[in-house]
């Protein structure tokens, strides 16, 4: 069990296993089954590289928001950019609409699991939280830190489980990622989508492919997102 460099005193942020393993998928997927019955969500953890201790066995973990914080948030208000710190909203855009085959969203997750832990050790990680998107608030990852705060990162998570069949699957230092049920279909949806993930994860693009339209190309029929924060 792992106690967080800042929180609450008392407050145990997850559980993580001692040694990166290879083929953790079929574990991973017992584990979300269970989910419901145990009140932990399981996760695929990576560690950054050359430091394996960090973030996870070091604490490296901030829990300054909780549950009730995400619930306070708008996922359209922050995606638009309004957060009450003097940035101007982006006038007309609204969520881009949901995506077709949400009801896949378990499957694919498993999916997910196990094709990306056939190629590479994680830890294991165990969270006390109901849902994806809250382990990350839960746990105190501080990942986005230079971004957002992780309450909004969850809200917005949230906002694509719903919309797009989104699970959390794996979470680094730095990087999150997701699998995907229900992705866009057309370049047109594609490109609402986009403009999402720019305000979520600017260094995706603009430190990536660094062009929204080939970047939205990218996302038509993609069963996961990855994100990475500079």
């Amino acid at each position: 069990m792992i106690a967080p460099e800042e929180g609450p005193e008392g407050v145990m942020a997850l559980w993580v296993s001692d040694e990166p393993r290879a083929w953790l998928g079929g574990l991973w997927c017992r584990l979300y089954d269970e989910r419901a019955r145990t009140g932990l969500y399981p996760l695929l953890l990576d560690t950054l590289g050359g430091e394996p201790a960090r973030p996870w066995h070091d604490g490296e973990l901030f829990v300054d928001d909780s549950v009730a914080d995400i619930d306070a948030l708008d996922a359209e208000v922050l995606l638009r950019g309004d957060r009450g710190g003097g940035e101007a909203p982006v006038p007309g855009r609204g969520l881009a609409p949901p995506g077709e085959g949400v009801e896949g969203a378990d499957e694919c997750a498993r999916a997910s699991a196990e094709s990306g832990a056939a190629d590479a050790e994680f830890l294991l990680g165990l969270v006390p939280a109901a849902r994806g998107a809250d382990t990350l608030t839960v746990m105190g990852w501080s990942g986005p830190v230079n971004h957002s705060r992780t309450a909004e990162i969850s809200a917005v998570v949230r906002s694509w489980e719903e919309r797009f069949g989104a699970r959390v699957v794996m979470v680094g230092f730095d990087v999150l990622g997701l699998s995907v049920a229900a992705p866009p279909r057309t370049m047109e949806h594609a490109r609402a989508v986009a403009v999402e993930h720019e305000a979520f994860c600017p260094d995706n693009i603009w430190q990536g492919v660094g062009d929204m339209e080939e970047y939205a190309a990218g996302l038509v029929g993609r069963a996961s997102w990855s994100f990475w924060w500079d």
